[in-house]
Parts: structure tokens; C-alpha cells; sequence
């Protein structure tokens, strides 16, 4: 059983995940835009922002033997996210809305834009 605060940290690390996921594809899209000199920089420094703070989320993870196995669309509202954790298995669900949203404020913040 996760704890309330290895749960916040494991959903701080999802986030940051999604949000890496969301500006890579978006990356690949941008590259053929006319204006990609103006946006691409502003992906770059995001994506470079959020990564440092990624891959240290993911080795606290990692030290306290929390894995993130998969994350399954379950209809156009609701995911579940499973976990490994030490004895057993567990499984989140999360409205995707309210995810994207999260995703999207983490964005944000990191642009300095309120």
C-alpha cells in the first residue's frame, strides 16, 4: 500500500511524464510549421525545464521500488494508471480532464505565465 506522500510524489512523477510526452509530439508537429523558429526554442527550454525534474522524480520512485507499468485508456473520461510497489500491485484512476489540466497548469508555471 502506497503512502499518502509516496502517492503525491507518484502522481507529481505522472504529470511530469505526460507533460514531456504532450510537448515531444507536439515538437514533432511544430518542426513543419513556417514559424517553427519562434516556437521551437520555447518547446526546448520546457521540455528541458521539466526533464531534470523528471528524472529525479523517477529515481526517488525507483529508490522506494514504485514502477509505473501501464497507463490504459478505459473510456473517453477515465485512465487507470498500475503500479508496482513492494507486495503488490495497485491501480489509480484518473479523469483525463483533470489530468490535462494539471499537465497544462504545470506548463504554465514553467513559462511564467499565470
Amino acid at each position: 500500500m502506497l503512502s499518502i506522500e509516496l502517492r503525491k510524489e507518484t502522481h507529481k512523477f505522472v504529470i511530469l511524464d505526460l507533460a514531456l510526452q504532450s510537448l515531444q509530439r507536439d515538437y514533432a508537429a511544430i518542426e513543419n510549421l513556417k514559424m517553427r523558429n519562434v516556437y521551437l526554442p520555447i518547446i526546448d527550454k520546457l521540455i528541458k525545464s521539466i526533464q531534470n525534474d523528471y528524472y529525479n522524480q523517477k529515481r526517488m520512485l525507483a529508490k522506494q521500488k514504485v514502477n509505473i507499468l501501464s497507463w490504459e485508456k478505459i473510456d473517453e473520461h477515465f485512465s487507470d494508471l498500475t503500479i508496482t510497489t513492494p507486495g503488490e500491485d495497485q491501480v489509480f484512476r484518473y479523469l483525463n480532464m483533470a489530468v490535462k489540466t494539471q499537465v497544462e497548469k504545470l506548463l504554465f508555471e514553467r513559462l511564467n505565465v499565470e
